[in-house]
């Protein structure tokens, strides 16, 4: 088993590992909408901003093992107000991904996140 820390990765807000990796499968903890170039700036504001920084995040930590979205097979999204931002979640979402190659996925409705976030986001991943 490997455990992978990204060095230009978001600064880990409880203590755990960017992914762990195992026969062949990468679970990456799920990434908040901190700035990995500042990581005690205020969050961004609205869940557009906020899923577009976790997005920009999960990159990071995926380009770091060699790996990228393609190879997303699940993902499971958190949502602090979810009856308010699941529909601008969902329009954004499918943008990061190519066209009828969506990952399987779950998404949840929580009543709070890390950092207070709106919007948290784990994953599963194949490796190639």
């Amino acid at each position: 088993m490997l455990h992978h820390m990204i060095s230009s990765g978001p600064r880990p807000v409880a203590p755990f590992s960017h992914a762990v990796e195992t026969n062949g499968f990468v679970f990456v903890t799920g990434q908040m909408p901190t700035d990995p170039e500042a990581p005690d700036a205020p969050l961004p504001e609205g869940i557009e901003a906020q899923t577009r920084r976790v997005m920009a995040n999960l990159e990071i930590v995926l380009d770091g093992i060699g790996l990228g979205l393609e190879h997303v097979a699940m993902a499971r999204i958190y949502l602090t107000q979810f009856e308010r931002d699941y529909a601008a979640f969902n329009a954004i979402w499918p943008t990061y991904f190519e066209a009828g190659k969506l990952p399987a996925r779950t998404t949840v409705g929580v009543t709070a996140l890390a950092v207070g976030a709106l919007v948290e986001i784990d994953l599963v991943v194949k490796r190639p």
